[in-house]
């Protein structure tokens, strides 16, 4: 059959099956050089669509970089970003390209981040081309696990359908196995197991916790690893990250702190990170307090008919608390 009567879909897409072709005499040697252009001709548009901007990529990471601290977190989504696009790069090229295993593990203490990353790396897989949607559906092992025998498969099911094209963030995830052999969390996780599967290319689950309970949580399941390969680590806020969080919340708000307030919030951020709390380096914690400061201010500025610019946008010492 010469390339003239050969069908559009078996039309070679590869220098290979250019020459396995032309080694079995199905074509000319000719032939095997017009079709040689062509593959050259159809990489080179592969190469292109791979590597053409893309609109909505650089406000995600934007947003990423805006993000106080988390330095060693950012690290690792840059390389996520770059191993991804190569490996389009090498398969556009028809060289051996990795799998996009990219299912994660988030560990930290609560408000350090963790979900906030993941709605962002949401949207970052989702211009890249990876996910269809990016969106981020976050659970718990209560919208999971059923109270009948069943029940948690459905369950299950229904937060991996909410969640297809996009994110499942499941926080607290070691809670799925607690209950040993014969809780209904192992439903779970072996429901979730074969969705990751069903579903490679249209869904990516992070599993997020507390850092002890969560590498626990992995030992306690050995064919978790293998499907979770990325695990990242966020650390809690230094004092000076806390502050340089609050005064961005209030920022956005319209609202700075006077330097007495500054010296009253840092007393308070420092006492805290000498605490055993887990939530000593926490952000939720930090805007909990500019939040109750600021109807504090408000609280103390009702009585005054007038009112200047600067006092309405000034946090003073005496609006700060601690909140436990």
């Amino acid at each position: 059959m010469s390339r003239n009567e050969m069908p559009e879909q078996q039309a070679p897409n590869s220098v290979e099956e250019v020459l396995e072709l032309l080694e079995a005499g199905s074509i000319t040697p000719a032939e095997a050089f017009e079709l040689f252009r062509q593959v050259d001709s159809v990489v080179a548009k592969r190469v292109k669509a791979s590597t053409e901007p893309q609109p909505g990529l650089p406000p995600a990471m934007e947003e990423l970089d805006d993000l106080i601290g988390l330095t060693s977190v950012k690290a690792l989504v840059r390389e996520l970003q770059a191993f991804v696009e190569i490996q389009r790069r090498r398969a556009a090229m028809d060289l051996a390209a990795e799998p996009l295993v990219l299912h994660m593990v988030f560990k930290g203490n609560p408000g350090t981040g963790k979900t906030t990353v993941a709605r962002i790396l949401g949207r970052i897989f989702r211009e890249m081309g990876i996910l269809p949607k990016g969106h981020l559906v976050e659970v718990e092992r209560a919208d999971l696990v059923g109270e009948y025998i069943g029940h948690t498969a459905q369950k299950t099911r229904e937060q991996i359908k909410n969640a297809l094209g996009g994110v499942l963030f499941i926080d607290e995830a070691y809670s799925l196995a607690r209950g040993g052999e014969k809780d209904f969390g192992k439903e779970a996780i072996d429901t979730l197991v074969k969705a990751m599967e069903d579903h490679k290319d249209h869904l990516l689950v992070i599993l997020a916790g507390y850092l002890q309970e969560m590498e626990w949580f992995i030992r306690s399941n050995p064919g978790l690893r293998s499907r979770f390969p990325i695990h990242i680590n966020f650390p809690d806020y230094t004092v000076d990250e806390l502050l340089a969080i609050a005064d961005q919340m209030l920022r956005v708000r319209q609202y700075r702190l006077t330097p007495q307030g500054r010296e009253k919030l840092v007393q308070i951020l420092q006492e805290r990170q000498q605490s055993s709390s887990a939530d000593k380096g926490n952000a939720r914690d930090v805007r909990n307090i500019i939040e109750a400061s600021i109807r504090r201010q408000a609280l103390r500025l009702f009585e005054k008919k007038r009112l200047t610019r600067e006092e309405l946008i000034m946090i003073a010492p005496e609006d700060i608390e601690e909140v436990s």
